[in-house]
């Protein structure tokens, strides 16, 4: 009876809407796959959760790339050498490593950070290596690479590494310096 009264409603209906009616039903009866017309004009099933398994979200060789090639040799060839900036560059690395690791700092761990910055989100490092490339061209200087670091930190709200009581003024002037 049930079936009656369909083939009724479709028998007054124009073939546009059945057409549109049976794309309808034919789209919900299975989860996961879509719809999509060919290039011939043919209706194809494509599933969707396949594809987006198979898709190759983070590239090993990529991020072997950019994080050695790139950002590891820039930082190494353009920052001051020596036993005597050891303590500074360290302390730019750092701010780097807070960003790679999405907020993750050694001094919320007694020194150890949990997470390895060489394996982050592609995304992280193209957009580190953006900012050191941006340094290497502009300024080379350390104090300035710092700075860039700290508001890159800033801005998706990771913090900094707490080293002493100089840091915290720092923090502390840097904020009242952005309040004015």
């Amino acid at each position: 009876m049930a079936k009656e009264k369909d083939l009724k409603k479709k028998s007054s209906l124009s073939p546009e809407d059945i057409e549109r009616l049976e794309l309808l039903q034919k789209a919900n009866e299975k989860k996961g796959q879509q719809l999509i017309i060919a290039d011939t004009g043919d209706l194809k099933e494509i599933n969707e959760i396949k594809q987006l398994i198979g898709k190759d979200f983070e590239n090993p060789e990529e991020k072997y790339q950019l994080y050695y090639k790139g950002i590891r040799n820039l930082l190494m060839q353009y920052l001051p050498k020596g036993e005597m900036y050891e303590e500074g560059r360290q302390i730019i690395y750092d701010e780097k490593n807070i960003f790679l690791n999405r907020g993750k700092k050694k001094s919320d761990g007694d020194g150890i950070r949990g997470s390895d910055g060489r394996m982050t989100y592609q995304e992280n490092m193209s957009e580190i290596l953006d900012l050191i490339l941006k340094w290497v061209t502009e300024s080379q200087k350390p104090i300035e690479l710092y700075n860039m670091l700290y508001e890159l930190n800033e801005k998706h709200g990771y913090g900094h590494e707490a080293y002493d009581k100089t840091n915290i003024s720092y923090d502390n002037a840097v904020k009242k310096i952005k309040d004015s």
